[in-house]
């Protein structure tokens, strides 16, 4: 068989997919015509869970696992855009670590919108001029973002889903390193890069900005300096990649939150986030810890924060295996009502593979 034959193959195959997309897209504007009338959400974390699920475990041909779940993330992205398209905020500019996790749960067919700090994520959503926002939660190297935390206090907005985006830093500039005066980036970013910096850096000045794309921007204008981002960032800014993988540990994962007005529908393999408030009493957090035992939920995560209102009065932010929907995790928060001041579901949501 020669090359015209198997390119015509290929067209008709093309032909083929084209038609049927259509036919998909058709019917995802019905199920988000009803939606709106019914008042639901357009974007569903269980439902999308599930067929993505479903289609890995159908996928019997020579296509890696992560080709089919990038393929019909787009394909549901260009669904969502159909109409009225999904409005997602993002901690920006472009080509942040947010963006890119951003990317990874929307697609590249819903409509973004960067802001310049958490607070206005949350800002956007809550005046309803973007249906759901992108937020950093915790890094496997330097712990929780406690910007995001303290938003939760105060915000009734729910957490929908969770990204987790494998992260790699690159120093980036236009001058050799030996000539390199000044390096810029995310206060984090630097926590990451430490032994390396320390290791390969001397008589710099390290600038904190408010994100790797900001860093490489400025590198970018600024003669002798440098940026810690990504390999997009280098791209944007025309900006040489010096060093690669300059961060410390191999496996470095920041997790993102999706937040929005509802939480989703359980599918049996989800996570929920909750924060409390106790009294000043001796034992008083043990208590409080004692019905996630008592109930047999598994917790991932405890994190405390200062109120900011009184002086040594904290909030407790936990996060468990279950959906507030399980019985057993009913009974474990009936029980921890009882003894707390103050309890906040921030939501339920899949956890993220």
């Amino acid at each position: 068989m020669n090359l015209k034959n198997l390119r015509k193959q290929i067209d008709k195959i093309d032909s083929n997919i084209l038609k049927l997309l259509n036919e998909r897209t058709k019917i995802a504007l019905k199920i988000k015509k009803l939606k709106a009338e019914k008042g639901l959400e357009p974007y569903t974390p269980d439902r999308e869970k599930a067929l993505l699920a479903r289609l890995v475990n159908q996928n019997k041909g020579i296509l890696k696992k992560e080709s089919v779940v990038a393929i019909f993330r787009e394909i549901m992205s260009a669904a969502l855009s159909v109409e009225k398209p999904l409005r997602v905020a993002y901690l920006g500019p472009l080509a942040t670590f947010t963006h890119l996790a951003s990317l990874k749960k929307f697609g590249s067919s819903v409509e973004y919108v960067s802001k310049d700090n958490i607070s206005d994520i949350f800002s956007e959503i809550e005046k309803g001029s973007s249906d759901y926002g992108v937020v950093p939660i915790e890094n496997s190297i330097e712990g929780a973002v406690n910007h995001t935390l303290d938003m939760f206090i105060d915000s009734d907005l729910k957490i929908c889903s969770e990204v987790m985006l494998t992260i790699s830093h690159n120093l980036l500039s236009n001058s050799p390193l030996n000539k390199v005066r000044r390096i810029y980036s995310n206060p984090q970013v630097f926590g990451q890069c430490r032994n390396w910096l320390e290791t390969n850096i001397h008589n710099v000045e390290f600038i904190e900005v408010s994100s790797t794309t900001k860093a490489a921007e400025l590198a970018s204008k600024t003669k002798y300096s440098a940026a810690i981002a990504s390999t997009i960032a280098s791209k944007i800014y025309n900006l040489k990649i010096v060093a690669e993988r300059i961060e410390d540990y191999a496996d470095n994962v920041t997790r993102f939150l999706v937040i929005g007005n509802s939480i989703p529908n359980p599918t049996g393999n989800d996570k929920s986030s909750i924060m409390f408030s106790i009294k000043d009493k001796v034992g008083a957090l043990h208590d409080m810890l004692t019905p996630f035992k008592r109930n047999r939920i598994n917790l991932t995560k405890i994190e405390s924060r200062p109120s900011k209102k009184k002086a040594w009065e904290y909030y407790f932010f936990v996060d468990f295996l279950g959906h507030i929907s399980d019985s057993n995790v009913k009974r474990a928060l009936d029980e921890l009502m009882k003894g707390c001041m103050f309890l906040k579901i921030l939501g339920s949501y899949p956890i993220s593979e």
